[in-house]
Protein backbone atom coordinates (compact mmCIF):
# COMPACT_ATOMS: atom_id res chain seq x y z
CA UNK A 1 0.00 0.00 0.00
CA UNK A 2 1.06 3.82 -0.44
CA UNK A 3 0.23 7.15 0.00
CA UNK A 4 -0.37 9.47 -3.10
CA UNK A 5 0.68 13.20 -3.04
CA UNK A 6 -0.53 15.76 -5.53
CA UNK A 7 1.56 15.02 -8.46
CA UNK A 8 -0.02 11.04 -7.85
CA UNK A 9 4.06 10.23 -6.89
CA UNK A 10 3.80 6.90 -4.69
CA UNK A 11 5.92 7.41 -1.74
CA UNK A 12 7.36 4.74 0.38
CA UNK A 13 8.82 4.83 3.89
CA UNK A 14 11.91 3.92 5.33
CA UNK A 15 12.37 4.59 8.97
CA UNK A 16 12.69 1.51 10.82
CA UNK A 17 12.36 3.59 13.47
CA UNK A 18 8.44 4.10 13.78
CA UNK A 19 5.78 1.81 12.79
CA UNK A 20 2.34 0.85 13.18
CA UNK A 21 0.61 -0.56 16.08
CA UNK A 22 0.26 -4.45 16.17
CA UNK A 23 -2.52 -5.66 13.30
CA UNK A 24 -2.96 -2.31 11.04
CA UNK A 25 -0.67 -2.75 8.31
CA UNK A 26 -0.34 -6.17 6.79
CA UNK A 27 2.94 -6.34 5.72
CA UNK A 28 4.87 -4.66 8.55
CA UNK A 29 3.06 -7.13 10.97
CA UNK A 30 3.94 -9.91 9.19
CA UNK A 31 7.61 -8.43 9.09
CA UNK A 32 8.04 -8.07 12.53
CA UNK A 33 5.60 -11.75 13.35
CA UNK A 34 8.55 -13.19 11.26
CA UNK A 35 11.24 -11.51 13.45
CA UNK A 36 9.56 -12.74 16.39
CA UNK A 37 9.55 -16.25 15.78
CA UNK A 38 12.84 -16.64 14.75
CA UNK A 39 14.10 -14.97 18.21
CA UNK A 40 11.84 -17.10 19.58
CA UNK A 41 13.56 -20.22 17.42
CA UNK A 42 16.81 -18.74 18.26
CA UNK A 43 16.06 -19.18 22.33
CA UNK A 44 14.84 -22.74 22.28
CA UNK A 45 17.20 -24.20 19.58
CA UNK A 46 20.07 -22.85 22.12
CA UNK A 47 21.81 -21.37 19.25
CA UNK A 48 21.86 -18.03 21.29
CA UNK A 49 23.57 -19.55 24.59
CA UNK A 50 25.94 -21.56 22.28
CA UNK A 51 27.52 -18.75 20.29
CA UNK A 52 27.58 -15.89 23.51
CA UNK A 53 30.47 -16.47 24.10
CA UNK A 54 31.40 -15.61 20.42
CA UNK A 55 28.80 -12.90 19.78
CA UNK A 56 27.95 -11.47 23.47
CA UNK A 57 31.22 -9.01 24.00
CA UNK A 58 31.68 -8.02 27.36
CA UNK A 59 27.96 -6.83 27.33
CA UNK A 60 25.49 -4.48 26.40
CA UNK A 61 23.87 -1.39 26.96
CA UNK A 62 19.87 -1.42 26.49
CA UNK A 63 18.21 1.83 25.62
CA UNK A 64 14.54 2.31 26.87
CA UNK A 65 12.68 5.81 25.93
CA UNK A 66 9.03 5.80 27.64
CA UNK A 67 7.82 3.93 30.47
CA UNK A 68 4.36 3.91 30.74
CA UNK A 69 0.90 1.95 30.64
CA UNK A 70 -0.51 1.06 27.32
CA UNK A 71 -2.46 3.45 25.77
CA UNK A 72 -5.72 3.35 23.41
CA UNK A 73 -5.25 5.22 20.93
CA UNK A 74 -5.22 3.61 17.30
CA UNK A 75 -2.55 5.71 15.61
CA UNK A 76 0.61 5.69 17.33
CA UNK A 77 3.74 5.66 15.40
CA UNK A 78 5.67 5.73 18.07
CA UNK A 79 4.68 3.07 19.74
CA UNK A 80 8.08 0.95 19.62
CA UNK A 81 9.61 3.55 21.72
CA UNK A 82 7.16 2.63 24.94
CA UNK A 83 7.73 -0.16 27.28
CA UNK A 84 5.31 -0.81 30.10
CA UNK A 85 6.23 -0.91 34.00
CA UNK A 86 5.26 -4.30 34.50
CA UNK A 87 8.03 -5.07 31.04
CA UNK A 88 10.46 -2.93 32.86
CA UNK A 89 10.05 -5.12 36.04
CA UNK A 90 9.81 -8.55 34.77
CA UNK A 91 13.30 -7.32 32.49
CA UNK A 92 15.19 -6.23 35.35
CA UNK A 93 14.34 -9.73 37.51
CA UNK A 94 15.11 -11.83 34.49
CA UNK A 95 18.54 -10.21 34.00
CA UNK A 96 19.35 -10.77 37.61
CA UNK A 97 17.97 -14.37 37.05
CA UNK A 98 20.72 -14.71 33.97
CA UNK A 99 24.09 -13.64 35.75
CA UNK A 100 24.69 -10.45 34.54
CA UNK A 101 26.41 -7.53 36.63
CA UNK A 102 24.56 -4.47 36.54
CA UNK A 103 26.90 -1.42 35.74
CA UNK A 104 26.70 2.50 35.59
CA UNK A 105 27.55 4.07 32.68
CA UNK A 106 30.71 5.18 34.35
CA UNK A 107 31.85 1.42 35.19
CA UNK A 108 31.07 0.60 31.58
CA UNK A 109 33.31 3.02 30.38
CA UNK A 110 35.65 1.25 32.55
CA UNK A 111 35.10 -2.08 31.82
CA UNK A 112 35.29 -1.10 28.09
CA UNK A 113 39.27 -0.59 28.39
CA UNK A 114 39.74 -4.26 29.80
CA UNK A 115 39.43 -7.86 28.32
CA UNK A 116 35.89 -8.97 29.02
CA UNK A 117 35.44 -10.74 32.44
CA UNK A 118 33.74 -13.84 32.53
CA UNK A 119 30.09 -12.16 33.68
CA UNK A 120 28.60 -10.08 31.18
CA UNK A 121 27.24 -6.89 32.51
CA UNK A 122 23.89 -4.50 31.66
CA UNK A 123 23.47 -1.13 31.72
CA UNK A 124 19.97 0.58 31.65
CA UNK A 125 20.05 3.57 29.74
CA UNK A 126 16.85 6.25 29.25
CA UNK A 127 16.60 8.94 26.34
CA UNK A 128 14.24 12.12 27.16
CA UNK A 129 13.73 12.60 30.34
CA UNK A 130 10.32 12.53 29.89
CA UNK A 131 7.55 12.63 32.94
CA UNK A 132 6.61 9.23 32.75
CA UNK A 133 9.81 8.08 33.89
CA UNK A 134 9.55 9.40 37.54
CA UNK A 135 6.16 8.10 37.47
CA UNK A 136 6.25 4.42 35.88
CA UNK A 137 10.14 3.97 35.43
CA UNK A 138 11.76 5.39 38.61
CA UNK A 139 9.54 3.36 41.48
CA UNK A 140 10.56 0.01 39.19
CA UNK A 141 14.94 0.74 39.47
CA UNK A 142 14.45 2.02 43.29
CA UNK A 143 12.54 -1.49 43.98
CA UNK A 144 15.19 -3.28 42.53
CA UNK A 145 18.03 -0.38 43.34
CA UNK A 146 19.79 -1.25 39.85
CA UNK A 147 22.06 1.74 38.40
CA UNK A 148 20.60 3.70 35.55
CA UNK A 149 21.73 6.75 33.11
CA UNK A 150 19.39 9.10 32.02
CA UNK A 151 20.29 11.30 29.04
CA UNK A 152 18.88 14.89 29.47
CA UNK A 153 17.68 17.26 26.21
CA UNK A 154 18.14 20.80 28.68
CA UNK A 155 16.01 22.89 27.09
CA UNK A 156 13.01 20.43 27.12
CA UNK A 157 13.22 20.81 31.24
CA UNK A 158 13.36 24.47 30.56
CA UNK A 159 10.15 24.47 28.19
CA UNK A 160 11.99 25.70 25.25
CA UNK A 161 12.66 22.53 23.10
CA UNK A 162 10.16 21.26 19.99
CA UNK A 163 9.32 18.24 20.22
CA UNK A 164 8.21 18.02 16.24
CA UNK A 165 8.16 14.51 16.07
CA UNK A 166 5.30 14.88 18.49
CA UNK A 167 3.69 17.36 16.82
CA UNK A 168 3.76 15.39 13.36
CA UNK A 169 2.42 12.76 14.87
CA UNK A 170 -0.77 15.24 16.45
CA UNK A 171 -0.99 16.72 12.96
CA UNK A 172 -1.47 13.39 10.96
CA UNK A 173 -3.64 11.62 13.45
CA UNK A 174 -6.12 14.45 13.28
CA UNK A 175 -6.56 15.24 9.76
CA UNK A 176 -6.93 13.18 6.70
CA UNK A 177 -5.32 15.52 3.64
CA UNK A 178 -2.25 17.77 4.45
CA UNK A 179 -0.48 20.13 3.01
CA UNK A 180 3.18 21.33 3.26
CA UNK A 181 6.04 23.17 1.73
CA UNK A 182 8.86 20.32 0.61
CA UNK A 183 11.40 20.27 -1.11
CA UNK A 184 10.52 23.94 -1.67
CA UNK A 185 7.45 23.05 -3.25
CA UNK A 186 3.93 22.90 -2.08
CA UNK A 187 2.86 19.06 -1.72
CA UNK A 188 -0.58 17.56 -0.66
CA UNK A 189 -1.24 14.37 0.81
CA UNK A 190 -3.94 12.28 1.46
CA UNK A 191 -4.23 9.72 4.76
CA UNK A 192 -7.71 8.57 5.27
CA UNK A 193 -7.32 5.37 6.78
CA UNK A 194 -4.80 4.38 9.71
CA UNK A 195 -2.15 2.32 7.44
CA UNK A 196 -1.85 5.70 5.03
CA UNK A 197 -1.11 7.79 8.24
CA UNK A 198 1.53 5.30 9.05
CA UNK A 199 3.30 5.51 5.92
CA UNK A 200 2.52 8.88 5.92
CA UNK A 201 4.56 9.60 9.48
CA UNK A 202 6.84 7.26 8.09
CA UNK A 203 7.81 8.97 5.01
CA UNK A 204 7.78 13.18 6.84
CA UNK A 205 9.80 11.87 9.58
CA UNK A 206 12.34 10.00 7.41
CA UNK A 207 12.22 13.42 5.45
CA UNK A 208 12.95 15.86 8.39
CA UNK A 209 15.55 13.84 9.56
CA UNK A 210 17.45 14.72 6.67
CA UNK A 211 17.16 18.52 7.17
CA UNK A 212 18.53 21.31 8.91
CA UNK A 213 17.73 22.18 12.47
CA UNK A 214 16.66 25.23 11.14
CA UNK A 215 14.62 23.89 8.25
CA UNK A 216 12.85 21.65 10.38
CA UNK A 217 11.81 24.20 12.84
CA UNK A 218 10.15 26.13 9.39
CA UNK A 219 8.77 23.00 8.28
CA UNK A 220 6.96 21.57 11.29
CA UNK A 221 6.02 25.35 12.20
CA UNK A 222 3.87 25.33 8.44
CA UNK A 223 2.80 22.31 10.13
CA UNK A 224 1.29 22.91 13.23
CA UNK A 225 -0.03 26.76 12.05
CA UNK A 226 -2.07 24.72 9.24
CA UNK A 227 -3.78 22.45 11.97
CA UNK A 228 -3.74 24.14 14.74
CA UNK A 229 -1.40 21.82 16.55
CA UNK A 230 0.27 23.68 19.93
CA UNK A 231 4.02 22.28 19.43
CA UNK A 232 4.76 23.79 22.56
CA UNK A 233 2.04 22.23 24.99
CA UNK A 234 3.17 18.79 23.05
CA UNK A 235 6.88 19.55 23.98
CA UNK A 236 6.02 20.76 27.89
CA UNK A 237 3.57 18.25 28.51
CA UNK A 238 6.00 15.56 27.90
CA UNK A 239 8.70 16.69 29.93
CA UNK A 240 10.07 16.21 33.91
CA UNK A 241 10.99 18.91 35.84
CA UNK A 242 14.14 20.12 37.46
CA UNK A 243 12.87 19.45 40.70
CA UNK A 244 12.44 15.91 39.59
CA UNK A 245 15.79 15.92 38.28
CA UNK A 246 17.19 17.19 41.53
CA UNK A 247 15.64 14.01 43.27
CA UNK A 248 17.33 11.71 40.77
CA UNK A 249 20.89 13.51 41.47
CA UNK A 250 20.81 12.65 45.25
CA UNK A 251 20.50 9.12 43.74
CA UNK A 252 23.38 7.48 43.89
CA UNK A 253 22.40 5.23 41.85
CA UNK A 254 21.43 7.24 39.12
CA UNK A 255 23.63 9.08 36.33
CA UNK A 256 22.30 12.60 34.94
CA UNK A 257 24.04 12.74 30.76
CA UNK A 258 23.50 15.28 28.67
CA UNK A 259 21.94 15.12 25.10
CA UNK A 260 22.50 18.64 24.00
CA UNK A 261 19.56 21.27 24.54
CA UNK A 262 17.83 21.47 21.57
CA UNK A 263 17.83 17.86 20.51
CA UNK A 264 18.42 17.92 17.21
CA UNK A 265 20.20 15.86 14.54
CA UNK A 266 23.52 17.03 14.99
CA UNK A 267 24.88 15.22 11.33
CA UNK A 268 22.94 18.28 10.21
CA UNK A 269 24.16 20.59 12.01
CA UNK A 270 26.85 23.64 11.64
CA UNK A 271 30.01 22.16 13.58
CA UNK A 272 30.29 25.27 15.90
CA UNK A 273 26.52 24.81 16.73
CA UNK A 274 27.52 21.05 17.69
CA UNK A 275 29.87 21.75 19.86
CA UNK A 276 27.69 24.62 21.55
CA UNK A 277 24.54 22.40 22.09
CA UNK A 278 27.59 19.75 24.10
CA UNK A 279 28.85 22.27 26.09
CA UNK A 280 25.52 24.66 26.95
CA UNK A 281 23.44 21.24 27.50
CA UNK A 282 26.34 20.07 29.97
CA UNK A 283 27.12 23.44 31.88
CA UNK A 284 23.23 24.04 32.19
CA UNK A 285 22.75 20.38 33.99
CA UNK A 286 25.94 21.15 35.87
CA UNK A 287 24.67 23.78 36.95
CA UNK A 288 21.06 23.35 37.57
CA UNK A 289 22.00 20.27 39.84
CA UNK A 290 25.39 21.30 41.24
CA UNK A 291 27.29 17.94 39.92
CA UNK A 292 29.33 16.94 37.21
CA UNK A 293 27.45 15.73 34.28
CA UNK A 294 29.99 13.50 32.23
CA UNK A 295 28.27 11.58 29.42
CA UNK A 296 26.11 12.03 26.71
CA UNK A 297 23.74 10.95 24.34
CA UNK A 298 23.49 11.99 20.37
CA UNK A 299 19.98 12.83 20.19
CA UNK A 300 17.94 10.63 17.71
CA UNK A 301 21.31 8.34 17.92
CA UNK A 302 21.21 6.39 14.60
CA UNK A 303 23.79 6.17 12.33
CA UNK A 304 22.41 9.07 9.96
CA UNK A 305 22.36 11.41 13.04
CA UNK A 306 25.90 11.48 14.03
CA UNK A 307 29.47 10.29 12.82
CA UNK A 308 33.24 10.98 13.21
CA UNK A 309 32.82 14.47 13.40
CA UNK A 310 30.75 14.36 16.46
CA UNK A 311 32.54 11.33 18.11
CA UNK A 312 35.71 14.09 18.05
CA UNK A 313 33.42 17.29 19.11
CA UNK A 314 32.00 15.35 22.26
CA UNK A 315 35.51 14.22 23.37
CA UNK A 316 36.11 17.95 23.20
CA UNK A 317 33.75 18.86 25.03
CA UNK A 318 34.78 16.83 27.94
CA UNK A 319 32.36 13.97 27.70
CA UNK A 320 33.92 10.46 29.40
CA UNK A 321 31.53 8.66 27.05
CA UNK A 322 28.41 9.28 24.41
CA UNK A 323 26.25 6.29 23.53
CA UNK A 324 24.36 5.94 20.62
CA UNK A 325 21.34 4.10 18.91
CA UNK A 326 23.34 2.21 16.77
CA UNK A 327 22.42 -1.94 17.56
CA UNK A 328 25.47 -3.36 19.00
CA UNK A 329 26.89 -4.65 22.28
CA UNK A 330 30.21 -3.38 23.91
CA UNK A 331 33.56 -5.69 22.43
CA UNK A 332 35.30 -7.78 24.60
CA UNK A 333 38.23 -6.86 23.72
CA UNK A 334 38.73 -3.31 25.87
CA UNK A 335 38.69 -1.77 21.85
CA UNK A 336 35.58 -0.51 22.00
CA UNK A 337 35.22 3.62 21.87
CA UNK A 338 33.73 5.46 24.27
CA UNK A 339 32.55 8.04 22.47
CA UNK A 340 30.57 5.84 20.05
CA UNK A 341 29.04 2.95 22.37
CA UNK A 342 26.81 1.09 20.61
CA UNK A 343 23.76 0.14 22.50
CA UNK A 344 20.57 -2.06 21.82
CA UNK A 345 17.64 -0.33 21.33
CA UNK A 346 13.91 -2.38 23.21
CA UNK A 347 11.41 -2.52 20.42
CA UNK A 348 8.48 -2.12 23.15
CA UNK A 349 6.06 -4.23 21.10
CA UNK A 350 8.10 -7.08 21.99
CA UNK A 351 7.27 -8.59 25.61
CA UNK A 352 9.21 -11.90 25.30
CA UNK A 353 11.49 -12.44 28.01
CA UNK A 354 13.16 -14.73 25.33
CA UNK A 355 13.49 -12.27 22.61
CA UNK A 356 15.31 -9.92 25.31
CA UNK A 357 17.59 -12.88 25.94
CA UNK A 358 18.54 -13.37 22.70
CA UNK A 359 19.02 -9.80 21.54
CA UNK A 360 21.50 -9.50 24.72
CA UNK A 361 23.47 -12.22 23.42
CA UNK A 362 24.38 -10.40 20.73
CA UNK A 363 23.12 -12.79 18.12
CA UNK A 364 20.84 -10.71 16.23
CA UNK A 365 23.62 -7.61 15.86
CA UNK A 366 24.62 -6.65 12.48
CA UNK A 367 25.66 -3.89 10.56
CA UNK A 368 22.02 -1.73 9.81
CA UNK A 369 21.33 -1.30 6.34
CA UNK A 370 21.98 1.92 4.71
CA UNK A 371 19.03 4.22 4.71
CA UNK A 372 17.23 4.86 1.86
CA UNK A 373 16.97 8.47 2.47
CA UNK A 374 19.67 11.03 1.93
CA UNK A 375 22.74 10.48 3.66
CA UNK A 376 23.29 12.26 6.28
CA UNK A 377 26.11 15.37 5.61
CA UNK A 378 28.13 16.91 8.43
CA UNK A 379 28.26 20.69 7.86
CA UNK A 380 30.99 23.20 8.67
Amino acid sequence: MSIKSNDNRDLAASNDQVGPAEGTNTVLFRKGLLADLGLELAYFSGLSHLLERRTGGAGAILQFRHVRPRRDDPFQPLRSRDITPEFLDRAISAIKRWDFDFLSIEEVVERSRKAALTRRFACLTFDGAHRDFMTHAYPVLSRHRVPFALYVPAGFIDGIGKAWWLALEQVIARNHRIGLVMNRGEQHFFAATLSEKYQLYEVLHAWMMTLSPDDVATAIADLCGRYGVNIDLASRDTSMSWQDLAKLARDPQATIGSATVNYSNLARTKGTTVLREMTMGRTVIETALNGPCRHFSYPFGGQDSFGPREMMLAREAGFASAVSAVPGVVRSDGRSDPMGLPRIPWDGRRQSLRALRVVMSGLTVRTPKASKSEPAKNYG
